[in-house]
């Protein structure tokens, strides 16, 4: 392993320990899942702040592992570094005998390591080979994608994943160059996809090509259909008290996120019931109103941080929850006959 290439500033990192703080500090043994390694800068800060914590740290990049692995020397006897995608999560705590994890932070999307190595073809702004691949070991390359698939498939890709308007246009550039040559260049492609966006329109949004590379990484490594089978793993892996915190750096992945909370915050029960039925309350709280986003400090500090979105949510006591639904109830009752007929209410 040579130098570290590119530089990794954890992002929200105060508000992640925070919010894992009160499920990684109660006594004892606890256990806590990155579930996106990267350069180890959130698992080295909660290794730290939490001394009797294990790590079990997840990642499909092999070089990103690398590193991780000598930053976190010191913390050896209490770390498991796995060569893993995150929805694997399930089968590597059967492995190490986990049945239950206390805390999981999932830091979405390319790692700083991956977009400032210009070898790995991540960025638009640099030529490199179109591979893409977060783990190099197996799978197939971005320039695959783009040299063999069907005019369809192609622009679906790009709509779906990059919520790119101009999805057609740009697969349509495309098929015209690969029947000249096989397009193996990013900056090739860059300057196709440029080229294949109305004027007016390249002038706002950033970099045209943005939304384009965005959508074959996401196709390249799978990551929406991992992310939807890994929420509700991570969420089921947890104990009672345990926390999770999501890191989403587009709409994609956010809504993929709220979906699979909201699925856990509701109750399941009839609504005019006066006691929730067993089994049918919310088994987790959200810990924030909606999505928190970046204060102007933490943009300032690390411009990687600005698309952000933080969302967190803890496990409940099933038991705790269904005693706090009769006792609201309850109430509701009390307060609904003050104002019948014959009660005697003003």
């Amino acid at each position: 392993m040579g130098e570290l290439r590119g530089t990794h500033v954890p992002v929200l990192l105060e508000r992640c320990l925070e919010l894992l703080a009160p499920a990684l500090g109660r006594g004892g043994r606890t256990v806590h899942v990155d579930a996106t390694l990267g350069l180890a800068g959130h698992a080295e800060a909660v290794l730290e702040a939490h001394p009797e914590t294990v790590l079990i740290g997840l990642d499909r990049d092999t070089e990103a592992l690398a590193h991780a692995r000598v930053r976190l020397a010191r913390f050896a006897d209490r770390v498991h570094l796995e060569h893993a995608v995150y929805d694997e999560l399930p089968d590597v705590l059967d492995r190490l005998g986990y049945p239950g994890i206390d805390g999981i932070l999932f830091d979405l999307g390319v790692s700083s390591l991956q977009l400032d190595a210009p070898d790995r073809g991540f960025a638009y702004a640099q030529d490199a080979p179109l591979d893409m691949r977060m783990d190099q070991t197996r799978g197939v390359t971005a320039e695959e994608v783009v040299n063999t698939y069907a005019h369809p498939d192609l622009a679906r890709v790009l709509r779906v994943y990059g919520e790119e308007k101009f999805a057609g246009r740009i697969a349509s550039a495309i098929l015209r160059e690969r029947e000249r040559g096989r397009i193996t260049s990013s900056a090739r492609l860059a300057e196709l996809v440029r080229e294949s966006i109305p004027a007016p329109a390249r002038r706002t949004g950033g970099h045209p090509a943005k939304r384009t590379f965005q959508a074959l990484r996401i196709e390249v490594n799978r990551e929406l259909a991992a992310l939807e089978t890994a929420l509700p793993s991570a969420l089921d892996a947890l104990t009672v008290g345990g926390r999770m915190v999501v890191l989403s750096y587009h709409s994609l992945e956010d809504r993929l996120t709220k979906a699979a909370l909201a699925d856990r915050v509701r109750s399941k029960g009839p609504v005019d019931l006066p006691v929730e039925l067993p089994g049918s309350g919310p088994t987790f709280r959200l810990l924030s109103r909606g999505a928190e986003l970046p204060g102007e400090a933490e943009v300032a500090a690390n411009p990687r941080a600005a698309s952000v979105r933080l969302r967190a949510a803890e496990r409940l006591d099933p038991n705790a929850t269904e005693q706090g639904r009769t006792d609201r109830e309850r109430s509701r009752r009390r307060v609904k006959g003050m104002h019948q007929p014959g009660t005697g209410s003003a």
